[in-house]
C-alpha cells in the first residue's frame, strides 16, 4: 500500500484507539515501489502488530519461520501462546533462519530480482489474451487473474484447464468476496515454462 493509503488507516486507528495488524511478508519484494511500514509512523508502534516471514523472501514457506514486532507487553502474551501451541522451531531450521538473515539482502535482492522477470513475462503474455483480465502485482511471486470474461466458473475454469493443458492454478475465491471471478497463478517456475504454461492457457480459451 502507498503510504498516503497508510496514513489514512493510521489516522483513523488513532482517532478510534484500534489496534493495527499489519502483513508485511512481502515487504522485501516490492517491485516499482519502496516498501512502508504504518508502524513506522507517529504513535503507531505502540498500537500495530507487524507480521514477518521468510516464507516469501526466501521461498521458506514449508519451514513456517516468521516473527511479530509490537509492543513489549503484547509479545510477552504472544510468545506464551506460541509456546503452547508451537513449543519451538527445530533447531535446522532456527539455523537456516540465521544464516537467511545475515545473507539477506544479497538474497532477497536476487529473488526480487527473479520474480520481477516472472512477472514480467506472465503479465506481457496474458494481458493480451482476450477473456482474461490480469492485475499487475506491485509484489510477491503471485497474480491475480479475473476469468469472469469466460463465461466459466473459476471452479470450472481451474478443473477444465488443469484436465485439458495440465496447468494448475489456484481458484482464488478461497480468498473472500473480493477475489470473486479471479484465479491466483504463481510464479514458482521458470521462464521457460511459465511462458509454456500461458500458452497452454491461451490454447484452452482458443477451445471455448
Amino acid at each position: 500500500m502507498r503510504r498516503e493509503e497508510l496514513q489514512r488507516f493510521a489516522a483513523l486507528a488513532t482517532r478510534h484507539d484500534l489496534w493495527v495488524v499489519s502483513d508485511e511478508v512481502y515487504a522485501d519484494l516490492t517491485f516499482e515501489h519502496q516498501h512502508v511500514s504504518i508502524g513506522s509512523f507517529d504513535g503507531m508502534a505502540e498500537r500495530t502488530l507487524t507480521l514477518g516471514s521468510l516464507s516469501k523472501s526466501h521461498a521458506m514457506a514449508g519451514w513456517r519461520v516468521g516473527w511479530v514486532i509490537g509492543p513489549k507487553t503484547l509479545i510477552e502474551h504472544m510468545g506464551r501462546l506460541a509456546l503452547c501451541m508451537l513449543y519451538g522451531l527445530p533447531g535446522f531450521i532456527q539455523q537456516g533462519a540465521l544464516s537467511a538473515f545475515e545473507h539477506k539482502a544479497r538474497i532477497v535482492d536476487d529473488m526480487r530480482d527473479l520474480y520481477r522477470r516472472r512477472r514480467d513475462v506472465v503479465f506481457e503474455r496474458l494481458s493480451r489474451v482476450s477473456g482474461l483480465r490480469c492485475l499487475l502485482p506491485d509484489a510477491g511471486m503471485f497474480m491475480m487473474v479475473d476469468v469472469s470474461g469466460t463465461g466459466l466458473s473459476t471452479t470450472d475454469f481451474t478443473w477444465r484447464l488443469f484436465e485439458s493443458q495440465g496447468v494448475s492454478l489456484l481458484d482464488a475465491e478461497a480468498f473472500g468476496p473480493t477475489a470473486q471471478g479471479f484465479v491466483r497463478l504463481g510464479f514458482v517456475v521458470d521462464e521457460a515454462q511459465l511462458a509454456d504454461a500461458c500458452g497452454r492457457i491461451e490454447r484452452f480459451l482458443s477451445t471455448l
